[in-house]
């Protein structure tokens, strides 16, 4: 669920992907403590979106909720962490990183099938009897939806977690500060659930380093960019027209895409429209829009993110970025997810070519 976030496709086809900059999420134990990395002391016990999980060891058979997401996935394999996944739901067939499609193509996916609402029925979920079941976001274990309840899952002795970020997401009665949490998903939010897994499975230091390394190559990049001119950037996704109320390519513009932008030096140049504005924003609106650098994201392996670029260099002259023909191609490295670093790498080197 993919910084906007790309909802299930029922409830708008757009979820992590708000999918969701600032650098909020709920506070977990995972995050409370300073210093170098200590082993796990089981029972732990974490409060998860307002409910406890008490793990008595590190979880063996994990089922991952689809969720439109690859966020949580790819936090696994950059944990090493793959042969605890009974089942993966979360695919795209793109990546930032290439060698992230093999790696999740290769995970065992259970025979699960989604349902209706674009994730897997609860009675698939509860006959595998995993004893970790992770979503994108708290709607995944939503009964109105088919989906297996944290209760449900609770009585057959099933932990679960929602990625902290998004608690509010699909969650009746988020308290303020889930909902705070929310709207200020950023790159910290991807390296906190980064945090938060090395502490359920005792993979500690690995997690420290990972996220040492991601939050490196991101400072690296600031540090070149740092002093520059802010370029004017927009993030457009052809393949996520359908997210469009008027058939044009989602816009993502606010939470970890603001983020992720301003980390590359630049600024959204759709920055402060609402949260509604990947459905509505309009050809008028693209065609007044200062846009220095155009940044086409690919959804799925059918997409053409070259040809679409071009598209828009046509549709849009007046655009600089159209007159320098200045863009570049991301995937999944702008959503909620371990990839940020990819995604403002290439951002940056095509904003502030100089720099690098």
């Amino acid at each position: 669920m993919l910084g906007s976030r790309i909802l299930p496709m029922a409830a708008g086809v757009c979820l992590v992907i708000s999918a969701c900059g600032g650098q909020g999420s709920p506070a977990t134990s995972a995050e409370a403590s300073a210093g170098p990395p200590v082993r796990t002391t089981y029972p732990l016990t974490i409060d998860n979106c307002g409910i406890k999980q008490t793990f008595t060891k590190a979880p063996e058979r994990v089922l991952l909720l689809n969720g439109t997401s690859v966020g949580e996935v790819e936090s696994f394999i950059l944990l090493g962490l793959e042969k605890t996944v009974l089942a993966n739901g979360q695919t795209y067939g793109v990546s930032d990183e290439p060698s992230m499609i093999a790696k999740i193509a290769a995970l065992p996916k259970g025979g699960l099938t989604m349902n209706k609402n674009f994730d897997v029925p609860a009675e698939q979920v509860l006959a595998l009897k995993p004893d970790l079941v992770v979503s994108t976001w708290s709607g995944g274990f939503d009964s109105a939806q088919g989906f297996a309840t944290r209760e449900q899952l609770a009585e057959l002795g099933s932990r679960s977690i929602v990625n902290p970020v998004n608690c509010a997401y699909g969650k009746p009665g988020a308290t303020q500060q889930e909902k705070d949490a929310y709207a200020a998903a950023g790159v910290q939010s991807s390296l906190s659930f980064l945090t938060l897994l090395g502490q359920i499975f005792d993979v500690q230091h690995k997690a420290a380093d990972v996220v040492a390394s991601l939050r490196s190559r991101i400072d690296e990049v600031q540090t070149k960019v740092d002093g520059a001119e802010a370029k004017k950037i927009v993030i457009m996704y052809p393949g996520m027209s359908m997210m469009n109320d008027n058939g044009l390519p989602a816009v993502m513009t606010g939470g970890i895409y603001d983020d992720v932008i301003e980390a590359a030096g630049g600024v959204n140049a759709f920055a402060g429209l609402g949260s509604d504005s990947t459905r509505t924003i309009n050809a008028e609106q693209l065609a007044a829009a200062e846009v220095d650098v155009l940044v086409i994201g690919a959804f799925t392996p059918q997409d053409k993110p070259e040809a679409d670029a071009q598209d828009l260099f046509e549709k849009f002259p007046q655009w600089k970025a159209s007159q320098t023909k200045t863009s570049a191609i991301v995937a999944d490295g702008v959503y909620l997810g371990p990839l940020n670093a990819w995604a403002v790498e290439k951002i940056a080197k095509a904003a502030h070519p100089d720099k690098f």
